[in-house]
């Protein structure tokens, strides 16, 4: 089951979970009191380099005349989209940059360019995900409502068919992440009225994306109009399987664990801080791969401090991965490769019933609870005669690895 006494599992005292909270409050005021023209800078360049770099792809895919021509237009038009998508878009409605007061790149006006509409998805990420971070049932994000990522979750039949439905969805993620939002919005209407009024308001945002992708910049292209429309739902198709890796490889590999909602009664801001840091995973990126990925890479990073700018988030991981050091808790992360592929490996498990699996729903790598440590802390307390020898996780996690392996080898030598 998932984890319902975070410091528990944590293995950190409440003064020290307090202490975890004042150290990660003075790196959101620093950088709270350091952003300036720097960081406005850093997103007016964005902004214009990826309206540039849509213009001038388009201009290729319509003007020339060769294969390579439209498949060198094609990957710029797909690399554009993904920075709108993930730099921009996704980071301008966590409100990153409201502090500077420019009304066309603000939270409560920018519109994105892909399905969904901007408000519906403020609602269910900003909120619903930020706010509940993998806590069942009140964190729609776990699996997305269609996806089993988590023992926790109960195993339907129609789950045998999630690979697929995993490729899917790679291919089609705005759409997927478009519904997401309006159902989210939907659910917190009162009435009837309103919640079509939501149902509405996709449809539009919908009709307008297609209207332009399919339809205005097909017919600018004169005859050329199949060669654009192809592009376009070629680069369409290239952004939506780029930011669903990035996504499903910040919050489904092993070590992004999941809570139950007791966890959530009487929960302080450190508490808070915790849960984020214990839910999220990173995956290594250099400067290139962090733009591409909207600096998701950092995903602890961005829980911990959706509203800060992205472009500090390379900064900010360095004092986090001090803390992590510090109070002996495991910093999640591994290549992009490496993550994905143990994200796949929960996808295509979690597809069979319980009964096919081995691990325990207390004692897996995608489902965790503070009773993994059950059989650790009574052999601890056996040899030693107190558990105070136990530190952080991170020292809890390898003790426990290593007498796994120490059982599992006097098994086969018996």
């Amino acid at each position: 089951m998932a984890i319902t006494e975070i410091k528990e599992y944590a293995h950190l005292s409440a003064a020290d979970v307090e202490a975890l909270g004042r150290e990660l409050d003075a790196i959101r005021g620093d950088i709270t009191e350091q952003r300036g023209e720097r960081d406005a800078a850093y997103i007016r360049r964005t902004i214009a380099f990826q309206r540039i770099l849509d213009a001038v792809s388009r201009l290729v895919i319509v003007g020339s005349r060769t294969k390579a021509g439209w498949l060198l237009g094609t990957a710029g038009l797909a690399v554009a989209k993904s920075i709108e998508n993930m730099e921009v878009g996704h980071n301008v409605c966590h409100g990153q940059w409201d502090w500077m007061n420019d009304p066309e790149i603000h939270s409560s006006t920018w519109e994105w360019d892909m399905a969904g509409v901007s408000a519906q998805w403020r609602y269910s990420h900003n909120y619903r995900h930020h706010v509940f971070t993998n806590v069942l049932d009140m964190d729609d994000d776990i699996g997305f409502g269609v996806m089993r990522v988590t023992r926790d979750q109960t195993w339907q039949p129609r789950f045998l068919l999630q690979p697929l439905q995993n490729l899917f969805l790679a291919a089609t993620f705005e759409w997927g992440i478009a519904l997401h939002g309006m159902y989210a919005e939907r659910d917190r209407m009162p009435t009837q009225e309103q919640k079509t009024a939501q149902t509405r308001a996709m449809i539009g945002k919908l009709a307008r994306q297609a209207g332009k992708d399919y339809l205005l910049f097909p017919a600018l292209s004169g005859r050329r109009w199949r060669r654009t429309m192809a592009a376009n739902a070629s680069a369409n198709v290239l952004r939506n399987i780029w930011a669903y890796l990035v996504i499903f490889c910040g919050h489904f590999p092993d070590g992004a664990e999941k809570f139950t909602p007791e966890v959530m009664e009487h929960e302080t801001k450190p508490e808070w801080y915790l849960r984020q840091m214990l839910g999220t995973a990173n995956f290594d990126a250099g400067p290139l791969l962090a733009f591409m990925s909207g600096n998701l890479c950092y995903q602890i990073e961005h829980h911990l401090f959706p509203d800060l700018p992205s472009n500090r988030y390379a900064e900010i991981a360095e004092r986090v991965r001090a803390l992590c050091d510090k109070y002996d808790l495991p910093y999640t992360t591994g290549s992009l490769t490496h993550q994905y592929l143990l994200t796949l490996r929960t996808i295509h498990k979690l597809a069979l019933p319980d009964r096919f699996l081995t691990a325990t729903s207390d004692d897996a790598p995608e489902t965790a609870s503070e009773r993994r440590f059950d059989k650790d802390i009574a052999a601890t307390t056996s040899d030693t005669g107190s558990a105070a020898t136990r530190r952080g996780l991170r020292t809890a996690l390898k003790n426990r690895a290593l007498r796994r392996r120490i059982e599992t080898i006097a098994a086969l030598r018996h």
